[in-house]
């Protein structure tokens, strides 16, 4: 419990709430507290309001430590269980990153598809004790099969306490008679297709609205003569336009451990390219790559991540 904050208060009770025993000395109290000097002058004064000080402490996740930071890994939906909220300076804030799933490729000749929106950030409070936080962790979708289909569904959303992202946009696959498709919206844009009849723009990117975004548009197709899929956009930029062209950009992260490169947009797919397009890696939200020559589906879009990184001690 705080010491009151303003009128007298006693040395013995100074030491009840930071656990000294008698006799006391105010030198004993350097830096206990925020706003307590750690050398030098001390009065009573800087005491008012102070109290002996708490860390954040949750469970959920897979959970590491290193030095006095804990970090909890989510590649599943979860809880993320606080019992102690912290009322140390910055105690009851946390680092985080929440990716959601990406879209899978486009069918023979699609485009890439969408990567998971991306959202990172240091600072993010308003735990309190005892409460369970919600951990979704999106999934990525799979890619288009063999058949000419209406695009590919979008990836799933991701989030955590008031965090959330989009899922990737769809992956478009030239229609009948060559004409292309504008790529489906989502956390990053899905790539157009185009074709002989005509080729249409990537689908549109952070449609959170989120600032930073939390990725970017799709890129266009090519009016050739032959179906064709553009990149799907990532989390650090938008995909490429023309047949066959690369995904945009991701972000790389080293939250969760090592530096990972995460929200890839899916390459563009065209129909003299031989093989099916590759998949988006495990929580890492990226798109799926278009396929290529008819009978070659698309790949299919990475699973999302949460990861949650705090000052434990």
């Amino acid at each position: 419990m705080a010491l009151q904050s303003s009128g007298q208060i006693t040395l013995s009770e100074i030491g009840t709430e930071f656990e000294d025993s008698a006799p006391y000395q105010m030198s004993e109290f350097y830096g206990v507290a925020d706003g307590v000097p750690g050398s030098g002058q001390i009065t009573i004064g800087n005491f008012y309001g102070k109290a002996n000080a708490q860390f954040l402490a949750a469970s959920g996740g897979t959970v590491t430590t290193s030095g006095d930071y804990k970090t909890h890994v989510f590649t599943s939906s979860g809880t993320f269980s606080v019992t102690t909220a912290g009322n140390s300076a910055g105690s009851n804030s946390v680092e985080y990153l929440v990716v959601a799933g990406g879209a899978g490729g486009g069918g023979p000749g699609g485009s890439g598809g969408g990567a998971g929106g991306y959202r990172t950030a240091t600072g993010l409070s308003g735990f309190s004790d005892s409460t369970n936080y919600t951990v979704t962790v999106g999934g990525g979708s799979g890619g288009q099969g063999t058949g000419w289909q209406d695009g590919t569904p979008t990836g799933s959303p991701s989030s955590f306490h008031n965090i959330s992202t989009s899922g990737g946009g769809s992956a478009k696959q030239t229609c009948c008679g060559g004409q292309g498709q504008t790529g489906g919206s989502g956390g990053s844009g899905g790539g157009g297709s185009g074709g002989p009849g005509s080729a249409q723009p990537g689908g549109t990117g952070n449609i959170g609205g989120y600032s930073p975004v939390e990725g970017y548009n799709g890129g266009g197709g090519a009016s050739v003569g032959y179906p064709n899929g553009s990149g799907g956009g990532g989390a650090g930029g938008a995909g490429a336009n023309g047949e066959g062209s690369a995904g945009g950009p991701g972000r790389s992260s080293s939250l969760s451990g090592s530096s990972v490169y995460r929200a890839v947009g899916g390459t563009g797919g065209y129909e003299t390219r031989q093989g099916g397009g590759s998949s988006g890696g495990a929580n890492t939200g990226s798109g799926g790559q278009g396929g290529g020559a008819w009978g070659n589906g698309g790949g299919s879009g990475g699973s999302g991540i949460v990861v949650v990184k705090y000052k434990y001690q």
